[in-house]
């Protein structure tokens, strides 16, 4: 049989894959996605019902022009989708004082970037928010315009969006290799061969297996989230309670409110620092994922802290920098990468997308990527 043929192939259909196909789609190009899962599906980094997203940038503030653009991205899928994706209940950072963490990076990027917000010590933020109770010397930054996305919803959303644009979406589909050269790519599949012009590939933590290059950049890592029943519902709404980033001795947390299951969310960042290949990582939560989560709860959230109601494992992928990798392939000009999110990269999903649709399309874009160019770790 002939190869399927199109302008461009995106290997895995997830947050940024999704999004990727709309743009290019959208852009009049002939795409083909291909997903090795369900789409959307919970193997990979793209589930969990919630992701944050927030204007202040603790981790850099080099992040704040390209959260703003994505914020517009969003908004404007959110106009043309029945189903709102992005809630806007207002974020929180939150720590000690001293040092260079959440809070001082959160400070930093507002001071860089004119970011309106407010100071607020921990009895004050308590005060405002009652279900938060954070020691009174420690100190927390809240801005109003930060929430959180539906990011399954967003997947579904983009996915229908790119239909609409002409392109083809293909699930179940696990790609086995590909080749590039000057005149375009080939990508072999468990059920067909396709040629296009370009490939761009998303896939999450299986971007290792099918970029080896650059499998030393891309660590997969064990994440587990788990949602308890509040003793005092309503104080962990929609309508009361902002999405958090907390620095605490106990390492570095973030939550959200009760949103369409049972339970207060909640999460640590790199867990318990469990690494691999990401089909060897065990899916299933344990009694030691929940009691890490629940301490944290009982002492920073105390009305959080009823049953345990679900828990959910997912995945991210780091860098050594922690930094994303989104840039043109070094050894393939006709082969683009979005990967190494880091734990903290579905917020971007929008604007990422578009950037690698001008990757793509274009070689070059003009949304502000140069801090997360491959090159930087030669």
């Amino acid at each position: 049989m002939p190869p399927t043929e199109c302008d461009v192939v995106v290997v895995g259909v997830g947050g940024m894959g999704s999004a990727a196909a709309f743009h290019l789609a959208r852009r009049g190009v002939d795409v083909v996605g291909l997903e090795r899962f369900d789409v959307p599906h919970a193997r990979g980094s793209s589930h969990g019902l919630t992701r944050i997203i927030r204007l202040p940038q603790y981790e850099d503030p080099a992040y704040v022009p390209l959260v703003r653009r994505a914020y517009e991205l969003w908004d404007e899928l959110d106009a043309r989708h029945p189903r709102r994706l992005l809630h806007r209940v207002g974020s929180v950072d939150v720590a000690r004082p001293d040092g260079e963490g959440v809070y001082a990076g959160s400070k930093r990027a507002c001071a860089a970037h004119d970011i309106d917000h407010d100071d607020l010590t921990g009895a004050e933020l308590g005060e405002r928010f009652s279900g938060y109770d954070f020691p009174a010397d420690y100190r927390a930054v809240h801005q109003s315009e930060g929430g959180f996305l539906h990011c399954e919803g967003c997947t579904v959303a983009h996915v229908e969006a790119a239909h609409e644009h002409g392109a083809t979406i293909r699930a179940r589909e696990a790609v086995e290799g590909w080749d590039a050269d000057e005149t375009g790519v080939t990508v072999h599949t468990d059920r067909d061969t396709y040629a296009a012009d370009r490939l761009v590939v998303t896939a999450g933590a299986w971007t290792g297996s099918l970029l080896p290059s650059l499998s030393g950049l891309l660590q997969p890592e064990r994440q587990v989230l788990g949602w308890f029943q509040p003793t005092a519902p309503e104080r962990f709404s929609t309508e009361n309670f902002p999405v958090f980033v907390a620095d605490v001795p106990e390492g570095h947390f973030y939550g959200f409110p009760t949103y369409e299951v049972l339970g207060f969310k909640v999460g640590k960042f790199n867990h318990r620092g469990e690494t691999g290949p990401p089909d060897e990582l065990d899916r299933e939560p344990d009694r030691t994922d929940e009691r890490l989560l629940r301490e944290f709860t009982a002492r920073y959230f105390p009305e959080a802290a009823g049953p345990t109601m679900r828990l959910s494992t997912c995945m991210f992928t780091n860098t050594p920098d922690g930094d994303f990798l989104l840039d043109v392939h070094p050894d393939h000009p006709n082969v683009v990468v979005g990967a190494g999110f880091s734990g903290h990269g579905f917020k971007f999903a929008s604007v990422v997308g578009a950037a690698l649709a001008d990757l793509a399309l274009d070689g070059a874009t003009t949304h502000p990527i140069d801090p997360f160019r491959i090159g930087r770790f030669d």
